[in-house]
């Protein structure tokens, strides 16, 4: 074997090692051959402690109404009440119990509740106020999800229609890099009594897509893991990289006075 073909074949051996293997990196394998049998209720966030919620009350009577919400006045620049400023409304936090203070009726429990159910019981509760039936809209506004680790780009995101999966919020954050470990991202979230879990999740598995973890809820952080490759590129630190950029340039020199000494 010549020269030639010994460089052609190590050419040819780099380039096929390059290769990964799509098993490593591909979500949802063997996805074809996936059947969900099971029923399934459509996804509604339960509202948590911190939690800020607005909460509207409407009759076709707006005078009504108008005790049941929220509202504070806009100001102008001199801090006095403008006549025709608009209202604003007001968020309600919830507190560590999972009550707010609502007008009029008081303090209410809201925490574990999805919003239609919080939005039946003010019916409910209203309806000793007011003759008609109003209508009543929940809203979350601080619905966010943080992703971090092994992506495009990291970040807190708020979700305005309080719904979410796992692809969904890496799809927000620019998705993973090459370097993330797809079989074992990590899942934090905060437990009704305060407490933490985690959970380690597998995004090869075609499965997942059944995991009560499929969907994420509010404060939810995500962590993608480097893998091997990117934890052993980050042990060659600064001083190291210019350490071998000052021997290959120490090199360079070397060999040109070599040949310059050669030419005479």
């Amino acid at each position: 074997m010549n020269l030639r073909d010994y460089l052609l074949l190590l050419f040819c051996s780099i380039i096929l090692s390059s290769c990964g293997s799509t098993k490593k990196i591909a979500y949802l394998q063997d996805a074809e051959n996936f059947q969900d049998t099971l029923s399934h209720e459509l996804y509604d966030a339960r509202i948590k402690p911190k939690d800020l919620l607005t909460i509207t009350v409407s009759t076709f009577d707006r005078d009504v109404a108008l005790p049941f919400n929220l509202v504070m006045p806009r100001t102008t620049t001199n801090s006095e009440l403008s006549v025709n400023s608009t209202p604003t409304l007001q968020s309600y936090l919830v507190d560590n119990d999972g009550l707010i203070d609502f007008p009029v009726l008081g303090r209410i429990k809201v925490g574990g509740m999805t919003k239609r159910e919080v939005e039946t019981m003010l019916k409910e509760k209203l309806s000793s106020y007011i003759k008609e039936e109003p209508l009543v809209n929940v809203r979350m506004v601080n619905y966010k999800i943080t992703v971090l680790g092994e992506v495009a780009k990291p970040s807190t995101f708020t979700v305005a229609n309080e719904k979410i999966n796992i692809y969904e919020a890496l799809a927000m954050a620019g998705d993973m890099t090459i370097y993330g470990r797809r079989e074992n991202v990590k899942l934090v979230r905060e437990l009704e009594n305060g407490g933490k879990s985690i959970v380690v999740l597998d995004l090869t598995d075609k499965n997942l897509i059944s995991s009560p973890y499929f969907y994420l809820q509010q404060n939810d952080v995500i962590y993608v893991e480097p893998n091997k490759a990117k934890a052993k590129n980050s042990g060659y630190s600064t001083t190291t990289s210019l350490w071998l950029t000052a021997t290959s340039i120490m090199i360079s020199l070397t060999s040109l006075i070599v040949t310059i000494y050669r030419l005479k």
